[in-house]
């Protein structure tokens, strides 16, 4: 069961004191990514259905310059075919390709046969990783797979001595380089700073995935962190989180500590026009119902901050 109720939609709006008709937009789209799983009026609550089906909303002022994405390793259980079909269902048309849905090594044909059955389904693969590397080979192997796929951006989590090999290589194939950060978990880039220390002299096309639950469990706050990298910030991957701190577990959007509303208005106010891609890893045998409230929760907020 799943449950996005008067407790969840209210505290986004007692915090933003946004009108009872914007509320209303909110809690519809909120509530069409639970019906792509096939809530119920007993999960949803009266309110919902109690709205008229049509009448006037706060309607968007423009388009985002971000797109809201799937990061692929979302679908760590799944395969190609159900992870597109879950995508389907939440309407969301843009994905960072994992290596378990295209291996490292996929031929021509693989690859093109791979963006075939994406597009097919309305989905365009953005970028590929994380892709770990912890030699030169790796780096090497990274790059030209890339170039392979047909994407500009690489997620990867180097080894920090392999920075130098990085930055040569991102001169050679004119790609963007997002690494990953991995929160207090993992000594490699635990957060946003770590990134910027060891990257400032290099390449400006080498930056970071600016993982918002990862850096609130390292202690930051992520808005503050993009308005302070945003030059250097190629992917976000968006979640909210139990705690900020190392306890802190990945849960649906808006029932954990990260302002996501504050999140949303900072990604406008830099103008940031790469993918906000949403990395669920909690029920991951199992997320469907987590991806959905997730996403219909972060639509909701877009439109109630327009």
């Amino acid at each position: 069961m799943i449950l996005i109720g008067e407790k969840t939609v209210d505290l986004v709006f007692q915090k933003l004191k946004i009108d009872m008709i914007t509320r209303r937009n909110f809690v519809r789209k909120a509530g069409a990514g639970l019906l792509a799983v096939g809530a119920t009026s007993a999960f949803l609550g009266e309110e919902l259905y109690a709205m008229p089906a049509a009448g006037p909303v706060k309607k968007q002022q423009k388009e985002d310059l971000f797109k809201v994405s799937m990061a692929g390793y979302s679908f760590l259980h799944f395969d190609i075919d159900k992870a597109l079909e879950m995508m389907q269902r939440m309407d969301v048309h843009y994905l960072c390709i994992k290596d378990f849905h295209l291996k490292l090594d996929a031929s021509d044909d693989e690859i093109a046969a791979f963006h075939a059955k994406l597009k097919s389904k309305g989905v365009t693969g953005y970028a590929v990783g994380p892709i770990y590397m912890k030699s030169e080979a790796a780096v090497d192997q990274a790059f030209a797979y890339a170039k392979r796929v047909g994407v500009k951006l690489i997620v990867g989590v180097p080894n920090y001595e392999l920075l130098p090999y990085v930055d040569k290589k991102v001169k050679e194939y004119d790609f963007n380089y997002a690494i990953h950060i991995h929160g207090p978990d993992i000594k490699e880039y635990p957060n946003a700073k770590d990134v910027i220390d060891n990257v400032q002299n290099l390449d400006p096309r080498i930056g970071m995935c600016l993982d918002i639950g990862h850096d609130t469990r390292a202690g930051f706050n992520p808005a503050d962190d993009l308005k302070k990298y945003y030059k250097r910030v190629f992917d976000i991957h968006i979640k909210d989180v139990t705690a900020a701190g190392k306890e802190g577990r990945t849960c649906e959007m808006g029932r954990g500590v990260i302002d996501i509303p504050a999140f949303v208005k900072t990604l406008r106010k830099v103008k940031y026009a790469g993918a906000c891609s949403l990395e669920f890893e909690k029920a991951m045998k199992d997320p469907l119902a987590g991806l959905a409230e997730s996403i219909g929760y972060f639509k909701g907020v877009m439109d109630a901050t327009a």
